[in-house]
């Protein structure tokens, strides 16, 4: 038994060490055990998909301003990354805006970066500086690679689990097809997309808010749209939240980070 947990040992270790990576912006060391094409390509069933059962919204400004936004963060994004020499974190992100027809206070991004805006969250985003914070947010999940690192953890732990299993003759490996189909699903109880760890979370708030700098906007709308959320919610917590760290530790951080963020506005 001890060299067959040696042995799983040594696995692991060696699949951590091969696949290990830094996260742009904030530097952090992550796992992913799936190349972005894989994700990519599954992103983009899941988006036809979705859309396929989905009414575009009718509402031309509010879908021009979500539009608006996005191509404009996208495109200082590219620019800001090609004067660091990182071109490479938007490899293969084909970024496209949506606004759908429905009344839930909700906005989500897959990995391939298509990025979806509910008509009912609109109401909160009265400025286009309010829809960068949910959009730069949305984006952060995307350029970290949230979504891949999820399905490493769990496919880490199917790994354990199979290793383990094996040694009294049974085995349940997912595949990658059924880790993604578990995050990210359609319809699933969480919304489109499972809710993310709070280190992710925050972590989506860092960058979104250096997006938002790189951008031109208003970095201090990040905290204020967030404590207007939270009181909005606090009789009945919108789904945007429910599944999002929404306390004060969130806005605060927000806050603690305004001066490390105008530091990237200079650089716009």
């Amino acid at each position: 038994m001890k060299k067959f947990l040696n042995l799983v040992a040594a696995l692991l270790l060696g699949v951590a060490v091969t696949s290990c990576s830094t996260v742009a912006f904030t530097g952090r060391n992550r796992l992913l055990l799936y190349s972005d094409s894989d994700i990519f390509n599954m992103s983009d069933q899941s988006y036809m998909e979705l859309m396929a059962t989905s009414v575009r919204s009718s509402d031309t400004k509010r879908t021009v301003t979500v539009s608006e936004v996005g191509k404009r963060m996208t495109s200082a994004l590219k620019t800001y990354l090609a004067s660091v020499g990182q071109e490479d974190v938007l490899a293969g992100i084909s970024w496209s805006f949506d606004l759908i027809k429905d009344r839930e206070v909700n906005a989500f991004c897959l990995p391939n970066g298509r990025v979806v805006f509910y008509e009912g969250i609109m109401p909160m985003l009265e400025t286009p500086d309010m829809v960068a914070v949910v959009m730069g947010h949305e984006m952060g999940h995307v350029i970290a690679r949230h979504g891949n690192e999820r399905m490493s953890k769990q496919a880490l732990l199917s790994l354990v689990g199979t290793v383990a299993s094996g040694a009294v003759g049974q085995t349940v490996s997912p595949d990658a097809q059924s880790l993604f189909e578990a995050a990210f699903s359609v319809g699933s109880e969480y919304g489109y997309l499972l809710p993310f760890s709070r280190k992710q979370e925050y972590e989506a708030d860092e960058i979104g808010l250096y997006l938002m700098a790189i951008a031109g906007y208003d970095i201090s709308q990040a905290p204020l749209l967030w404590a207007r959320m939270a009181q909005n919610g606090s009789a009945s917590v919108p789904e945007y939240m429910s599944t999002h760290p929404s306390d004060e530790n969130r806005i605060n951080h927000l806050i603690k980070l305004q001066d490390k963020a105008k530091k990237y506005i200079a650089k716009h």
